[in-house]
């Protein structure tokens, strides 16, 4: 039997995938691995195309995020069907793991978009990136053909009837490719409706800053986060949005909890103003824009000291003192 699709199919889906169209890849490695192992496809040539497409797509995205920073995870996240902590997410998992992460991005939802212009933003050695990618890229390409390897029976059964009604099997996978899109988007949009409170504007800031009772602000970025853009509002303290729930504790409950970071959407801020609210906090809000509407309403900002722990350290042991001496 004639194998239903060609080497260049197989190249293409998977570069367009890995560039972030909604292209899911791993069925057709899984039929081409099937074909590899009956004889109709070769299977090195598989694997080698594949993993190329791969490589090519996060190379791409490397050097984005190289030449552009923070500004492309922003982009991504705002066309993802994914919740847009992504970008938080996966600068947690380049703390925990650094490069290593890459290696096991393209199993994890959301890592895999996000993880190689984040490691081109962080200024990672291009050799040392291309090592790691590639070593995931085979993993992945890998699993995918042994799972094809592994049912090719079954496959080799199912090909044929496929090919039969080869038009109602294409609108079929329409249906469900708009099923899985409409189903990421119901959960973004519910994702919103989480994080949906009321927010504070800068030149509101700006006017409480000046005011007799100052309010504490957090700020929640990732120490990832802190190093693509090292300033901050002035007097903020510094915890990452996964400590939040951790040193709750430390912060005041009779004043205003400000929090902000330059994530999109506020994603990371509002998160950890629903973490505060659950733990009995009220005076809680994220500030719109976050780090980047302060900047561009021409605000003053400092810079933050190379020991990024020190803040932090000021909140875990409950002195809220940071906040003293603010200045526009």
């Amino acid at each position: 039997m004639r194998a239903p699709f060609g080497l260049s199919l197989i190249f293409l889906n998977v570069l367009l995938e890995q560039l972030g169209l909604p292209l899911p890849a791993v069925p057709t490695l899984v039929v081409a691995g099937a074909l590899a192992a009956n004889g109709q496809l070769p299977a090195l040539w598989v694997g080698v195309l594949a993993v190329g497409a791969c490589f090519i797509g996060d190379s791409t995205w490397y050097l984005a995020g190289r030449a552009y920073g923070v500004r492309v995870m922003k982009l991504l996240c705002r066309i993802s069907l994914t919740p847009d902590t992504c970008v938080s997410q996966t600068q947690s998992s380049f703390e925990r793991w650094g490069p290593r992460a890459l290696v096991v991005a393209k199993f994890v939802p959301g890592l895999s978009m996000i993880a190689p212009p984040l490691a081109g933003a962080t200024r990672m050695d291009f050799t040392r990136f291309a090592l790691f990618s590639a070593a995931g890229a085979v993993l992945w390409v890998g699993a995918a053909l042994v799972a094809g390897l592994l049912l090719k029976s079954q496959i080799a059964q199912l090909l044929p009837r496929l090919a039969g009604i080869g038009g109602t099997v294409i609108v079929m996978l329409l249906v469900l490719l708009c099923a899985y899109i409409a189903f990421k988007w119901w959960e973004r949009r519910r994702f919103y409706a989480l994080l949906d409170m009321a927010r504070i504007n800068v030149d509101e800031l700006y006017e409480r800053m000046q005011g007799e009772s100052v309010p504490v602000i957090v700020d929640v970025r990732s120490p990832t986060a802190l190093g693509l853009e090292r300033r901050r509002i002035p007097g903020a303290l510094q915890l990452p949005v996964q400590d939040v729930q951790r040193h709750a504790r430390t912060l005041p409950r009779d004043r205003e909890i400000i929090l902000y970071c330059n994530c999109p959407n506020e994603a990371s801020a509002a998160q950890a103003a629903r973490l505060l609210i659950s733990q009995g906090f009220r005076q809680v809000r994220p500030l719109r824009g976050g780090l980047d509407a302060w900047i561009a309403a021409g605000y003053a900002v400092e810079d933050i000291v190379p020991a990024i722990s020190a803040a932090t350290s000021a909140v875990t042991e409950g002195r809220d003192d940071a906040q003293s001496g603010l200045s526009p």
